[in-house]
């Protein structure tokens, strides 16, 4: 009779391990409907969003490389990618981790929960890799679903990058997944701040709302004429710097210091959520979070991590300003100027020339002149020149450039009418789109390539 009271003593203090509290947690995720029902969304709805956004006339043109959507199959995940870190992102991180932990406070259980795990630790690890697990799969999804519509619905064709030079479809489909693994660093970011609102605010819905206002701040602040530094040092920077994926040569520095700060920000939030959740109160059913608690321990660490960023960004990037400079505007157009130059030429069955042939110039302006030519706006005004082998005068184009503050511009053909001042191009196997009408580029805003 001792010995078996000794070994139920036994079984009842053994602590439950992370991979069963893992799975357990996972199972609890996948069961609920409004989970089921975000990833078939997930893997569903952007496939047929595709498809149909690629059989009709009109194309998401304000949308980076949704002008191509006609032409290539690749840039169909690059549109919804874009949509996905406005948008899309930040709701299924507040679904998912916003609520992971909030969940159990309002259905009173942490008390069963506790009794059986035995350790707040593993509670912890189990919850978090369970709703990452989530996350990860509907990205996985949001990525796999608009690839196979837009391949399936328009082809494997070559992808115009973002200066206007060609991406081979194997090229393309390496740049492409690139792009989505580098958003899942902002994304973790999200989570972490999901996991510590839901942590600290207990059954508040402001805990559920928190990744999605945090992200929401994020792309006003990115809107607005910051300094480089702080533009850099904010987590969301991530969701656009994978444009610089699709230049030649990659810009590669804005996009490694975004994953590198939405990593930092991943582990600090985490950390100091696994920290407040160590301390609360389990013996209050009624628990909605300390406000407190939640700004001391919550609030002011991620307001000194946004003034460290600041600073380290500061001093490591040459940058001032806003990083929109006359010099890096004039490179930018000159270069996709050139590029599509070549393939306008292809559609027209003229003599192919090479960029060093060509040598595009740009000479910009910003505000007719009356203003210094740098910093962000719909003001610019550019005119192209370039040369071909054996003639002697030079061609020149107008554009009139939309420059936003992170770095994206669209320029729009402003004549002469054969070059760029009409939308469509008469080939010999009949009319096409014309690449030097309208194009997208991207101004570097920490110069780390050499132009």
């Amino acid at each position: 009779m001792t010995a078996t009271l000794v070994d139920d003593r036994t079984v009842d203090v053994r602590r439950v391990r992370v991979t069963r509290g893992y799975r357990f947690e996972l199972v609890k995720l996948v069961s609920q409907w409004r989970i089921r029902l975000l990833v078939l969304a997930c893997w569903i709805a952007p496939g047929l969003f595709v498809a149909a956004v690629s059989q009709q006339s009109s194309l998401p043109v304000d949308t980076l490389f949704g002008r191509w959507m006609h032409a290539t199959g690749w840039a169909a995940p690059l549109v919804l990618l874009g949509f996905a870190g406005t948008w899309a992102l930040p709701l299924l991180t507040s679904l998912v981790a916003g609520d992971v932990f909030a969940a159990e406070d309002r259905l009173g259980t942490w008390r069963h929960l506790l009794v059986v795990v035995r350790s707040t630790r593993r509670i912890f690890a189990a919850k978090a890799l369970a709703s990452l697990t989530v996350i990860l799969l509907l990205v996985a999804g949001l990525a796999g679903s608009s690839t196979a519509g837009g391949l399936i619905t328009v082809g494997n064709q070559p992808l115009v990058g973002l200066d206007g030079h060609l991406l081979a479809p194997a090229d393309a489909a390496g740049k492409v997944l690139l792009a989505w693994v580098c958003v899942i660093a902002p994304t973790l970011a999200l989570a972490a701040i999901g996991l510590l609102g839901s942590v600290a605010l207990g059954r508040s819905p402001m805990g559920l709302l928190l990744p999605a206002l945090v992200a929401l701040a994020m792309q006003l602040a990115q809107m607005l004429p910051l300094p480089v530094a702080v533009r850099l040092a904010l987590p969301g920077y991530a969701f656009i710097a994978w444009n610089g994926l699709f230049t030649s040569p990659a810009q590669l520095g804005p996009l490694l210091i975004g994953i590198v700060v939405s990593l930092v920000w991943t582990v600090t939030a985490t950390a100091l959520a696994y920290r407040l959740f160590l301390r609360r109160d389990f013996t209050n059913p009624t628990y909605d979070g300390s406000g407190r608690r939640a700004v001391t321990a919550g609030v002011l660490p991620l307001v000194g991590l946004i003034v460290a960023t600041v600073a380290v960004v500061a001093a490591a990037t040459p940058a001032t300003g806003s990083g929109i400079e006359q010099d890096k505007v004039q490179r930018s157009v000159a270069t996709a100027f050139a590029h599509l130059y070549r393939m306008q030429a292809r559609q027209l069955n003229r003599p192919d020339v090479t960029e060093a042939q060509l040598r595009a110039t740009a000479a910009c302006s910003k505000g007719g002149g009356k203003v210094t030519a740098q910093g962000p706006g719909n003001d610019w005004r550019c005119v192209v020149s370039w040369h071909l082998p054996d003639v002697e005068a030079t061609g020149a184009a107008i554009y009139q450039l939309d420059v936003t503050a992170d770095g994206r511009f669209v320029a729009d053909g402003d004549g002469p009418k054969e070059v760029n001042g009409y939308f469509l191009v008469r080939t010999p196997t009949g009319d096409a789109p014309n690449p030097l009408w309208q194009f997208d580029g991207n101004v570097e805003l920490p110069s780390t390539t050499k132009g």
